[in-house]
């Protein structure tokens, strides 16, 4: 294990996998919208990869893109041999498609009231991830708290305090589709006893590049 300062973000390259807000995904809902062009005002999703097909342009990879790339790239071929100065907008929709909430989502397991995966939709951060699960139950040790994460090929893991982090000794860090956040007496938490107990994680994260789990 190697250990470093922060625990890394996903890399668009990533959200083929797993998708934040601000990319567009596998099973994302969009609506496109050609201005003053009727036939090419539809919502859309992508498929499982992140690709998706519009009305004369084809085919678009958008796994990895955020909306306003795609709009560019629909306008530009639209412009080639169609429409003149076409204007496109694309936009994220909210959905309540079970694959589109898969995709988008973070599992949180442990000592936690209400286990399970939760929608990832803006912003979440490790204690909102914890309050999306119910809260940490009575047997909960605040001071031992995983993220596992997938960033390209390799994973990493995170260890946090709570506590540490409710009194304002570091910052509540943010979390992402695909992560995994483990609270409290678990597996995980024996496997890094060692580490826990000679840095207790109370006045900053512990944050390890683990080659093997």
């Amino acid at each position: 294990m190697t250990p470093l300062k922060s625990l890394p973000e996903p890399e668009a390259s990533d959200v083929v996998r797993s998708t934040r807000l601000a990319f567009i995904g596998p099973f994302t809902e969009l609506r496109v919208e050609v201005f003053g062009v009727p036939d090419m005002q539809r919502d859309i999703m992508t498929d499982g990869k992140g690709n998706f097909s519009f009305p004369l342009v084809g085919s678009i990879a958008a796994a990895g893109k955020t909306p306003h790339d795609v709009s560019d790239e629909i306008r530009q071929k639209l412009a080639v041999r169609y429409i003149r100065d076409p204007q496109v907008t694309v936009n994220f929709k909210a959905s309540s498609n079970p694959l589109s909430v898969q995709s988008m989502s973070v599992t949180v397991d442990g000592q936690v009231n209400k286990a399970g995966s939760y929608p990832v939709v803006g912003r979440v951060t490790l204690m909102r991830a914890v309050a999306l699960a119910g809260g940490t139950n009575e047997f909960a040790k605040l001071q031992d708290v995983v993220v596992f994460r997938d960033v390209g090929n390799q994973k990493y893991v995170g260890i946090y305090n709570l506590e540490g982090i409710r009194r304002g000794n570091y910052p509540d860090p943010e979390i992402f589709p695909n992560d995994v956040v483990v609270v409290g007496d678990s597996p995980a938490r024996r496997r890094f006893k060692d580490v826990l107990a000679v840095v207790p994680a109370l006045l900053s994260p512990v944050i390890l590049l683990a080659r093997e789990f």
